[in-house]
């Protein structure tokens, strides 16, 4: 099996908001959902992913309240606000508009 792909730059935001408009789950399991999703090509590194979530609720995108995970351990479950569900279709947009144009490329080079 390959690597897993490090992300491309910027596109944690929106794969974080993107997983998180299935439903609220715990700070781990973003990451475990992003790499189950993509088949295991794309992996969020927890030093990368904790700092992420942490930006996003105090930008008001997300919102977080303490629960029990699955295994029965204290954890942060984090969910879309409105603000959030908001912000992920203008990054749903920038990607759209952003892939498109580097297939443009692509396929001409």
């Amino acid at each position: 099996m390959s690597r897993p792909t490090d992300l491309v730059q910027g596109t944690l935001d929106l794969l974080i908001l993107k997983t998180l408009s299935l439903g609220p789950i715990h700070g781990w399991a973003v990451g475990q959902r992003i790499q189950q999703i993509s088949n295991d090509v794309l992996q969020v590194q927890q030093g990368s992913l904790y700092p992420a979530l942490h930006r996003l609720e105090q930008q008001g995108w997300i919102r977080a309240e303490w629960g029990e995970s699955e295994n029965h351990r204290r954890a942060r479950f984090y969910a879309l606000t409105r603000a959030g569900q908001k912000r992920l279709n203008q990054e749903l947009q920038q990607w759209e508009r952003l892939s498109s144009a580097i297939g443009l490329v692509v396929k001409a080079v």
